[in-house]
């Protein structure tokens, strides 16, 4: 088996300092400087080791699109809103948002675009799909501009680092990585950690696993905060429970098949699922919509009509493929059901496009 740089680098400094957390791990493998996943390459596509939404089909980034807009519309058409995507891939996602919107002029003339993106390569595959269009780049979200707040996160969230917990003897110890018999990196149990969960997930039985993403936690917190005091919403496409649940769910994927999770770090995606649940309460500042499922929203926003109009645009490969794409990204044996959607609002709007049935 080969062994990564960087699982050599994390090697020597367990060896130097102990065990690290599934998290400190997490933010290692995907965002190292030098050999973190994202900063060196466009994990994309089918040459790449996933796919999102937004790379299957247009119809989803143009729905996002008009929902936007709709949105603005309802908080009365500032005539300066920020327009933000949180981990924004290749900007494809963006290049639909704004060309839907582009039906309505008024809100491209409002519409500042920041892209908050922490990958050199990703942001040079953003400026090129978003050429001719005025953007702006942060590392973080603490850096966007203050302003009524327009804001979409797809699959953003499952690659922030989670911390696990495993429950023994009717106590939680915390999982970390260390090193086996032969220096390799492996699961080890610590010390005694009561994890911050909810009840049903704390008072699971033996041999339980907990995870809780402190990250995720504080950005849906931050982004409700925003809003509390800017006004504005923030659409939230991720996969996961909608309650919380008990469960090993950090997987690693590469070459888009899973592959093992402590296995040449830096070199494969990790991810984990989302909790709705917790990012709900964490976004209690504002108001929370949902979890509602992705193909429910997208259904209830008008997506099979906008395939139909695709479909008669061409022959019959046409119709097959805005056919198989529609299925990918509403149909619960696919994207339709595990991905959730979660809207976060000023307390002063109305029910946001998708979500009036669950006011």
């Amino acid at each position: 088996m080969s062994v990564s740089p960087l699982a050599r680098l994390l090697a020597e400094r367990i060896r130097e300092h102990g065990p690290i957390t599934v998290a400190d791990y997490m933010a290692a493998a995907l965002g190292h400087p030098e050999h973190g996943y994202y900063m060196g390459r466009d994990p994309f596509g089918r040459g790449g080791d996933f796919t999102t939404a937004p790379e299957i089909s247009q119809m989803f980034g143009e729905i996002v699109g008009l929902w936007c807009v709709v949105v603005w519309q309802m908080m009365g058409q500032p005539g300066r809103v920020v327009l933000v995507e949180l981990g924004p891939g290749r900007g494809t996602l963006m290049s639909d948002i704004l060309r839907a919107a582009a039906t309505v002029p008024a809100f491209g003339k409002a519409a500042e675009i920041h892209l908050v993106e922490t990958s050199p390569t990703l942001r040079a595959r953003q400026r090129e799909t978003l050429k001719g269009v005025e953007v702006a780049w942060h590392e973080r979200f603490e850096q966007v501009p203050d302003g009524p707040l327009l804001l979409v996160a797809n699959e953003l969230f499952d690659a922030l680092p989670i911390r696990q917990y495993e429950k023994r003897q009717g106590l939680w110890h915390e999982r970390l990585i260390g090193l086996d018999t032969a220096g390799g990196l492996a699961f080890v149990l610590g010390p005694e950690a009561g994890p911050d969960v909810a009840p049903g997930v704390r008072d699971a039985p033996d041999g339980s696993l907990a995870e809780v993403c402190e990250a995720g936690r504080a950005l849906a917190a931050a982004l409700a905060d925003r809003i509390a005091r800017h006004g504005g919403a923030a659409l939230i496409i991720d996969y996961g429970p909608a309650a919380s649940a008990p469960g090993d769910s950090l997987q690693a994927v590469r070459s888009h098949q899973y592959h093992p999770v402590l296995e040449t770090p830096g070199e494969a995606d990790l991810t984990a699922h989302v909790d709705f649940q917790a990012l709900a309460e964490s976004a209690r500042t504002a108001r929370v919509w949902g979890p509602l499922a992705q193909g429910e929203l997208l259904m209830r926003l008008g997506i099979t009509a906008r395939a139909g109009i695709l479909a008669r645009s061409g022959g019959p490969e046409v119709v097959a493929d805005v056919t198989r794409q529609l299925r990918r990204l509403i149909d619960p044996a696919e994207m339709g059901t595990l991905f959730k959607t979660l809207a976060i609002t000023h307390p002063a709007l109305p029910p946001p496009p998708g979500f009036e049935r669950l006011s």
